[in-house]
């Protein structure tokens, strides 16, 4: 505890503490013996014991520093954790704060371009336009006449929040090792997660990058922009970039919606997210409505796109069946989608698991809303899963806040857009390109070089096999509730698929034999064919009537 609690960091420890009771974590904290020892002034509004309100929560976030900002925004993804209406206050949480002097951000700019500000740009304007925790955006106008946005990094605030994230750090091994929420949730994996993000976020590179890989993605998508950066005046501390003419999503008067085609527009905003997530495994994370303009040429522009998030070619499969299964209502398949993708503990209850995840499907269904929210789905997906023992891949609890918040973008394009017809229409090409894109010349040579491994093992393997079945040390291990029903079951399936090829080969030899002329002929068909045909037709209908007749006396059973 004397690590823990060294003096430099106790404040930040109490501040969090107090979080954590005060906002309704406070078994983190019982089953340490901790909650009693962090005693002292308590946070601005505290002094009202132990409040729910959601908006305090916010307003105590803000107060702390941009690391906690951050935190909320990553909280505000987690519905296994937190009430809906803590995610609620959270999703609007606010990242604005005064901005720094100019004569600040002018020596800033000195100090990270390669020429002096007075160089670099025929125009800036010395007040900016936004300033948020970690940097403020000017607007300025290079030397080629190019109009330009530029965000300056505050000073000094990689050392408070490096200084904010090994508390952050401390605290959430702390807990996880020493408390049973704390191992449930994974509070270690959770905030090295959100540290990298962080951290991501403070290297104005690492933006421009992705502004760089997402326009890419998504130049065939008229209707979306996506400003690029300016790499001569782009450094670790400094990002210029394209400025975009346009409005807030939510800022839109009655007037200017109805100028526009809200439908079109928002649909194209579903198919770019689409793409980004099942095809090139690759998507602005934070879609938030303050993240996403009209622009005056009546386009969506994705601004901000510092906070990214990654999805693997495995799970974009997943996801995909997911998705569809989730947008056509189906609840038993959506929770086996879910569970392939997921890692069990062993007190998983996989039925519960199906049965809870199939009643959301069917509540949101059937509810009095225009259409129902896959984005919500997945948040509470990711909740019921937690309860169940089944751990989700942390992308689908940032995927279902991305849906969320495109949920609402696309409500305030267009009141009758329904995103899950959208999901639905846009499969079929999704489909189309995630399989063009497996289709690539690394692909292929690997499942070439698959397939070289199997031909040459193979001999070796069979010769084993024939060798013990030989001596009689052939055995096959089979675990089953019900094995002699197993086997049978295994049995009749062997002998279909031996009948099945039997009657191919008849069919594929009377086709063959059909194109030699004989003597003998029966209806004018070759009589070798037509005898080969009728016998694999007869066996045919046989193995079809053997199927039906099976499977029916095994549904009464």
């Amino acid at each position: 505890m004397a690590v823990l609690l060294r003096p430099e960091m106790v404040r930040r420890y109490r501040d969090m503490a107090v979080l954590l009771v005060k906002y309704g974590r406070s078994d983190l904290l019982r089953s340490t013996g901790i909650d009693s020892k962090l005693a002292g002034p308590p946070l601005d509004g505290a002094e009202e014991g132990h409040s729910r309100d959601a908006d305090r929560l916010a307003a105590d976030l803000e107060r702390m520093g941009p690391a906690f900002v951050k935190l909320g925004q990553l909280m505000s993804t987690r519905s296994d954790m937190f009430p809906p209406e803590v995610l609620e206050s959270l999703s609007r949480l606010q990242d604005e704060l005064e901005p720094m002097p100019f004569d600040v951000v002018e020596r800033i700019l000195n100090e990270e371009l390669p020429v002096r500000l007075s160089k670099a740009f025929e125009s800036f304007e010395p007040d900016p336009v936004a300033a948020a925790s970690l940097g403020q955006v000017h607007r300025a106008r290079l030397r080629d006449g190019r109009l330009v946005a530029v965000k300056i990094q505050r000073e000094g605030i990689r050392e408070v929040v490096r200084r904010d994230l090994e508390a952050l750090d401390r605290i959430a091994t702390f807990l996880e090792e020493h408390t049973r929420p704390g191992e449930q949730y994974r509070l270690k994996e959770m905030f090295v997660r959100f540290r990298d993000a962080l951290l991501g976020e403070l290297d104005y590179r690492t933006e421009a990058t992705n502004m760089r890989i997402i326009a890419g993605n998504l130049t065939d998508l008229d209707g979306i922009v996506v400003p690029l950066p300016v790499d001569d005046y782009t450094t670790e501390r400094v990002l210029t970039m394209d400025y975009v003419r346009g409005r807030k999503v939510t800022a839109l008067s009655p007037l200017a919606r109805m100028e526009m085609d809200g439908s079109e527009l928002a649909d194209q905003l579903m198919e770019a997210y689409l793409k980004q997530v099942l095809i090139d495994g690759f998507f602005h994370a934070d879609p938030h409505p303050g993240n996403v303009f009209l622009t005056d040429d009546r386009r969506i522009a994705l601004i901000d796109l510092g906070m990214v998030e990654r999805v693997t070619p495995r799970l974009r499969d997943s996801l995909l069946r997911l998705l569809l299964a989730a947008s056509e209502g189906k609840g038993e398949d959506a929770a086996d989608q879910a569970l392939r993708m997921a890692r069990l503990e062993q007190h998983a209850n996989r039925d519960l698991f199906r049965t809870r995840v199939a009643d959301i499907i069917a509540r949101q269904q059937y509810a009095s809303l225009e259409h129902m929210q896959v984005g919500a789905i997945l948040l509470e997906l990711y909740g019921i899963a937690a309860d169940c023992g089944v751990r989700l891949p942390a992308e689908l609890s940032v995927l279902g806040k991305t849906l969320l918040n495109l949920d609402l973008i696309s409500t305030t394009l267009d009141p009758s857009f329904d995103p899950n017809a959208s999901i639905r229409r846009h499969a079929g090409e999704v489909m189309r390109q995630h399989m063009m894109s497996s289709l690539t010349p690394g692909a292929l040579f690997s499942n070439m070089l698959e397939v070289l491994e199997l031909v040459q093992r193979l001999p070796s393997r069979v010769n084993r096999a024939l060798e013990g079945l030989e001596r009689g040390e052939l055995r096959l291990r089979l675990h089953a509730i019900d094995e002699p029903r197993l086997m049978n079951t295994l049995r009749s399936l062997a002998n279909r698929i031996t009948l099945g090829l039997l009657v191919a080969a008849l069919i594929i030899g009377a086709a063959l034999m059909a194109r030699v002329e004989t003597s003998g002929q029966i209806l004018g068909y070759p009589a070798i064919a037509f005898v080969l045909f009728m016998a694999g037709a007869i066996a045919a209908i046989a193995l079809g009537i053997q199927i039906v007749w099976f499977d029916r006396d095994e549904s009464h059973e």
